[in-house]
């Protein structure tokens, strides 16, 4: 059994043409229920629909004309140095005066690291990298100078002036599709996302059906032990389309996706049907998957509105 949380709402953004439209964007969120505004965190285009923002400077102009949390949906662990990320987490946190949640991916995306010129190492390497860089993350916010000699980070000293406004550090969301992700996740995270497995082209939304979801949860679970209960459960959604024409819209998405109708609509990260079938379709993914932080694209906020207005906080 997984335990049932009240529901709570996030819209992700790649970021804006101006702030004007940034702004609009968090309002318009938040005025539906919206609780926290999420930013992508990418230099590719094609992987943020268009548009790509800086999310620490975005996520302040949000803190700053809204009561929304904040949160990064992720940062890619090889674009920063933990040093200088985690005294932006805590001037984020501070700023927003304890608003900010914290998410980290290891990087996937091999057009990112072209973009920039960073080197695109083999997975294993970039997860062993993203885990030492998040045991840095819970040692910066617990002491006042951090020593650390690890494999691939050294930190001589370092002076931690700024704190948190969360204690002991904001809020970590981590997700990911694979064993050893999850696993370190649950072992490690406030907050786990239940992802589609990841290549250097993308996501593979076969890997992400409900069939496959009690396995990971088994890793989770286990890897958690007792802390599990504590654990919130996120389900990411991509794709939402309000419909009378369930199966056929399943099918177009289907088509894109490599997916059959039926396993279409068996996805974490689509949701297809009427407001009364979405609806019902995320009070079972709560019940079956322990799914609670939902999060939509900005873009779909408002066609899903009376969803987010039925659930929110129930």
């Amino acid at each position: 059994m997984v335990k049932i949380r009240p529901f709570r709402f996030s819209c992700i953004s790649n970021g804006a043409r101006s702030r004007e439209e940034l702004i609009t964007q968090a309002k318009k969120s938040e005025e539906v229920g919206v609780s926290t505004f999420l930013m992508t965190d990418h230099f590719d285009e094609a992987s943020s629909f268009g548009i790509v923002g800086d999310p620490i400077s975005t996520l302040m102009a949000v803190a700053d004309a809204t009561s929304l949390r904040i949160g990064s949906h992720v940062f890619c662990n090889d674009f920063y140095h933990p040093a200088v990320l985690y005294r932006q987490v805590a001037m984020l946190d501070q700023l927003s005066e304890g608003r900010f949640q914290f998410g980290l991916g290891c990087g996937y995306l091999a057009e990112d690291y072209k973009q920039a010129g960073l080197p695109f190492d083999r997975v294993g390497v970039r997860i062993a990298r993203f885990e030492e860089s998040v045991k840095l993350y819970k040692a910066y916010f617990q002491t006042d100078k951090l020593y650390f000699a690890g494999q691939h980070y050294t930190l001589d000293g370092l002076d931690v002036v700024v704190k948190s406004v969360q204690k002991p550090y904001p809020p970590l969301y981590l997700g990911g599709g694979g064993k050893r992700i999850l696993s370190f996740a649950a072992r490690e995270a406030d907050v786990i996302g239940l992802a589609a497995k990841n290549n250097e082209h993308g996501l593979n939304w076969t890997s992400s059906l409900y069939e496959y979801n009690d396995e990971k949860l088994t890793w989770i679970r286990e890897a958690a032990g007792e802390r599990f209960e504590h654990i919130e459960l996120s389900n990411t959604i991509f794709i939402a389309v309000v419909t009378n024409d369930r199966e056929h819209v399943a099918y177009g998405v289907g088509q894109k996706l490599g997916l059959t109708p039926e396993q279409t609509l068996q996805c974490n990260h689509v949701l297809i049907g009427t407001i009364d079938q979405m609806v019902e379709e995320l009070y079972y993914r709560r019940e079956h998957f322990g799914f609670s932080s939902i999060e939509f694209r900005v873009a779909d906020i408002g066609a899903v509105a009376p969803v987010i207005g039925q659930l929110a906080g129930r």
